[in-house]
Parts: structure tokens; sequence; C-alpha cells
């Protein structure tokens, strides 16, 4: 009588593991690069074949801007504020009180308003657009226009993307602006720094540059954050779990995207 002798299953080892979870991350982020190009490339065709609607367009920058000069007014206020106060309590004791203006401005001009205000957009925008088209993806929305000869992302997604990328450099041109006041308010009364001295200081170490640099960066932002989530949304799988999900892996996405390309930029165009 021949006997069964089950068979046991190798542990494959750390290393092997390890390789496996590489090309597996490998993987993933290839598929989403080219997802990502796949989708701008028909954003761009369906702009420039103007089948985009622009009324449409009008709707997302309503939405995505009007909407969002509040909270940016309040990111812009803060960041001066605590960017005055903290360069007050380092600085003044070893450096004439006029260098404060130079920091605001420049600390707010060149990171923090651009940065603050694509990370509060990842959050209030970028969710938003990676759920509603979740939404529409997980209850065959999306299905039924393409039966019926419509083009999501000529109808979806193209408007949002070009909302994103006019909205962005508005919103975070008035962060700046509102930051630096903010900060020479908040240097009137920290350091009794006068309006004068703090524009003095300011003007001192300005470059027009500085101001494209900022904007610069609100483009690409303003780029990428609706382009991800778009991509996102259309990829949602498995329900309303399925739509809570990708949304989450989306801000993730979104905000490691602005901080990656936010380090970029100091190399490519401050040097």
């Amino acid at each position: 009588m021949s006997t069964f002798t089950p068979t046991v299953a190798r542990d494959p080892g750390p290393l092997t593991r390890w390789f496996a979870g590489a090309g597996r991350r490998a993987s993933v982020t290839v598929e989403h690069a080219g997802g990502l190009g796949s989708l701008f490339w028909k954003i761009v065709v369906a702009t420039v074949r103007l089948r985009v609607n622009f009324r449409d367009v009008v709707e997302q920058f309503f939405i995505m801007g009007i909407q969002s000069v509040p909270i940016v007014l309040v990111t812009g206020s803060l960041a001066g504020i605590v960017t005055s106060q903290q360069g007050g309590y380092q600085m003044t004791s070893a450096m004439p009180n006029y260098i404060l203006g130079s920091l605001v401005v420049q600390t707010v001009v060149l990171e923090m308003g651009p940065v603050l205000t694509a990370i509060v957009l990842v959050g209030r925008v970028g969710a938003r657009i990676t759920a509603e088209l979740g939404t529409m993806v997980v209850s065959e929305q999306i299905d039924a226009y393409q039966s019926l000869g419509r083009d999501p992302v000529e109808l979806l997604a193209a408007p949002r993307v070009i909302a994103g990328v006019i909205v962005l450099p508005l919103l975070v041109a008035i962060a700046d602006a509102v930051g630096i006041f903010a900060g020479m308010l908040a240097a009137n009364l920290t350091v009794g720094l006068g309006n004068e001295a703090f524009l003095y200081g300011a003007r001192l170490f300005w470059h027009s540059w500085d101001l494209l640099y900022s904007l610069t960066k609100a483009l690409v932002f303003g780029l990428a954050i609706p382009l991800i989530s778009v991509h996102m949304g259309l990829r949602t799988k498995g329900g309303a779990e399925g739509v809570g999900l990708t949304t989450t892996q989306a801000v993730m996405f979104m905000t490691l995207t602005i901080l990656i390309l936010d380090a970029m930029f100091p190399p490519l165009m401050l040097n």
C-alpha cells in the first residue's frame, strides 16, 4: 500500500520576498505612470480639438476656485503670521529688524504659499473629484456615457484638469498677497517692526523671478492634483468600500506628488 506524503511549501526566504514586493511596487508604479500619461494625452487632444464644453470648465472653475477662496485666505494668513513670529523669535537678536520683511516675503512666496495652498486643495478638491468619479464608475454611470457615445475624458476629465491649471495660480497669488500682509501685521505687533521697514527689507532681497517661480509651482501643482484625482477616480472598483479606499489612496498619492515636485523645483529653477 502506497502512503501519501503531503508536500510542504518551502519558504522562499526574505530576499526573495523583498524582490517580489519590489517588483510588484515597480509594476504598480509603471502602471500608474502609463495611465497618467495616457490620460494627459487624451485631455490635450480633446482640448486642442475643442471637444471640451466651456460651460463645464466655468462650473469647475467656480467649484474649485471661487468656493476655495475662504480656506485659501485662512491658510495664507496663518502662513504669514507663523513665519513672521518664528522669524522674529530667531533672527531679530542677531540681525537688523528689517531682515524679517525679506524672510517673510521670500518664505511665503517661494514655499509656504504654493505648497500649503496645493495641500489644502488636495483635501478639498482632489478628494472630491476622486470620490465623485469613483461613485460614477461603481454606479455604472461612466458605462452609460460610453454606451451613448460620450467620451468620459472629454465630458468629465478635461474640464476639471483645465480648471485646475487656471485656478491654482490665481489662488496661490491670493495666498501670497494675504500671507505677506498678515506677516507684516504680525511683525508690527510682535517685534514692533514698522510697515516701511518691513517693505524696505522685502525689497532689499526681492527678485522678479521669485513671483514667476511661485506661479510656476502653482501651475504644475494645478495640473497634478486634478489629473491624479481623475485618474484614480476612473480606476475605482468594489462599490462604496472601493470608493473610500481609492479616495484615501488618491489623497496620499497627491500629497506625496506635491512634496516630491516641490523638492525638484529648487535645483531646476533656483540654480
